[in-house]
């Protein structure tokens, strides 16, 4: 589990240490602030950490590094990645398990990172990032881009692609219902298996790729759509319920969801909110970024129901500030324009 980050100019980030993460993590602040930035950054750092030794893979981890950072922000040079304000370096610090994996470069490098430490350990287990663009009708561009090493689709959408090719392996019992927690934890318990049924139920049916067109589509009940006529919130779902089904994602992985809100209908928001803080408690880290106040209290509701810490931050005029959801709802703009709007509406209402 990711510990603590810390970055320095980083992008729009001038300045950023948060400490004490939890299972679920929540990112907060307008647009343009750096809340995919940051999820970014910790998704370069962990797939590095995931590539290395990993198969035949014959580069230094260094190089994958580069290569992930380069292909993730898509930035001609990665010394581009330097706040243009700085007038030193860029520095990346994340503790793993109290372990540290830290670099840094300046404005002028393009292809390469002369400093560059790390005491973890290769690791076995998959990281993932869920963007908020519909990735499953536009599913072989992506291939196609990967294989001809173009600009256009970041690092995000090819690894998202190359895992959902992954076969699935294994069925999970049928359930409706959300049992409460079993002793045993992890991949196997019988509430984790739950959640994929949780996420099937919630769409009411699942995806499935035809090898014959090259192609996904949405089944439900014994009908077959095209991913163009199907709803960008359903495969939104879909795509988390194929990844745990195939096997890509278990109870050690970390996911990366940008705009979770994003083309989901509200009471869809809270379901797949409850299936995280399932997949949470056995084993699963998450990091999400998102605009929306329904977002922000429906996982405050979590923290003071389960007693689970969510830790948040947000970006307050030039600083980010951390607090955690079990405690309190943070002061940020969102809440400010969700109580203004309230607020408005009250005042027409006595008027």
């Amino acid at each position: 589990m990711i510990n603590q980050v810390e970055l320095k100019n980083f992008g729009p980030m001038e300045q950023l240490n948060w400490q004490g993460l939890g299972k679920i993590n929540l990112i907060i602040g307008n647009n343009d602030c750096g809340k995919s930035f940051l999820l970014k950054a910790l998704y370069s750092a962990m797939r590095t950490l995931e590539e290395y030794k990993r198969g035949e893979n014959p580069q230094s981890l260094n190089e994958i590094l580069v290569d992930k950072i380069f292909w993730t922000f898509q930035s001609e040079n990665i010394g581009n990645l330097v706040n243009y304000n700085a007038n030193s370096s860029l520095s990346f610090n994340l503790d793993f398990e109290n372990k540290l994996f830290k670099y840094d470069f300046s404005r002028d490098t393009k292809r390469s990172i002369r400093s560059l430490h790390s005491d973890i350990e290769p690791r076995q287990d998959n990281s993932i990032f869920l963007p908020a663009k519909e990735v499953l009708s536009i599913y072989h561009f992506i291939l196609e881009s990967e294989i001809n090493f173009r600009f256009g689709f970041d690092s995000t959408y090819m690894d998202l692609a190359n895992a959902l090719k992954i076969p699935a392996t294994k069925a999970f019992p049928s359930s409706h219902n959300i049992s409460l927690p079993s002793d045993k934890l992890g991949r196997d318990s019988d509430d984790f298996n739950q959640a994929r049924n949780l996420l099937a139920n919630l769409i009411n049916g699942k995806i499935e790729f035809d090898e014959v067109n090259k192609r996904w589509y949405f089944h439900k009940d014994k009908q077959r759509f095209p991913m163009g006529v199907t709803a960008e919130g359903i495969k939104k779902i879909a795509i988390l319920d194929t990844l745990l089904g195939n096997g890509y994602l278990n109870e050690n992985s970390i996911i990366f969801i940008d705009e979770l809100e994003s083309a989901l209908h509200p009471e869809a928001i809270s379901k797949l909110l409850d299936i995280i803080a399932i997949l949470a408690k056995h084993g699963i880290q998450f990091f999400i970024a998102s605009h929306s106040y329904f977002v922000i209290k429906k996982l405050c509701l979590i923290a003071q129901e389960q007693k689970m810490s969510i830790p948040v931050i947000s970006k307050e005029n030039n600083d980010w500030v951390s607090s955690d959801l079990l405690e309190e709802i943070p002061d940020n703009a969102i809440i400010n324009e969700s109580i203004r709007l309230y607020q408005q509406e009250v005042s027409f209402a006595l008027a």
